[in-house]
């Protein structure tokens, strides 16, 4: 068993509020359980701390669960360790970008084609992939274009 990298030594204001967290109920199951962990881990709580294999077993977590909700904790404060991690990217990158969108924005506003008396979502689409603007587009991504515009 490893021994006690991370200590937590949590102040009344900070045990205050994650017994809030526990108590309404409104936060995540992680959130929760990661809560418990940091109470339980707590130097200051009576009785001393617990080891990180008994708190992993109470939790019914494993035991590196324990430790880096502590080492978050150390690291980063208490909302942190109980916390998720916000993206910093979205998991795809958008495809239609800004310059892309005035394109499309700029031709919908153009003469629609002969025998047409207006652009549908299919024409601009398929007016969009032949002059090259992008590789492919759904009408959908048309209309949501157009839609922002207005």
């Amino acid at each position: 068993m490893r021994p006690i990298k991370y200590p937590v030594r949590l102040s009344i204001e900070e045990q205050t509020s994650l017994q809030a967290v526990i108590s309404k109920g409104k936060s995540s199951a992680r959130a929760i359980r990661r809560a418990h962990i940091l109470l339980a881990a707590d130097e200051n709580r009576p009785g001393g701390t617990l080891k990180e294999q008994e708190i992993a077993e109470r939790m019914q977590v494993h035991v590196n669960t324990v430790h880096t909700t502590r080492k978050a904790y150390v690291k980063q404060g208490w909302e942190a360790a109980i916390g998720r991690k916000q993206r910093v990217t979205p998991p795809v990158a958008p495809k239609v970008t800004g310059e892309v969108e005035a394109k499309i924005i700029a031709l919908s506003c153009s003469t629609p084609p002969t025998g047409r008396s207006r652009w549908t979502l299919d024409l601009l689409a398929d007016r969009a992939v032949e002059l090259k603007y992008i590789d492919s587009i759904s009408h959908e991504s048309v209309r949501q274009v157009l839609k922002k515009r207005t």
